[in-house]
């Protein structure tokens, strides 16, 4: 059974993620974001009590 058999598939992933690492990532890491973030100040809410009717 050749899915068994390491030997060619090992070699097949290792050069996959060598060219993933080396070339591809680096490409991509490169592109700026479409929606940067921004120095929003945040708000706070006003928390008021439930008033319950039975009190």
């Amino acid at each position: 059974m050749p899915q068994l058999n390491p030997s060619p598939w090992f070699l097949i992933l290792l050069m996959t993620w060598l060219t993933f690492s080396l070339l591809i990532q680096p490409k991509l890491l490169s592109f700026t974001s479409t929606n940067p973030p921004s120095n929003k100040t945040s708000t706070t809410n006003k928390i008021t009590p439930w008033t319950w009717p039975w009190t």
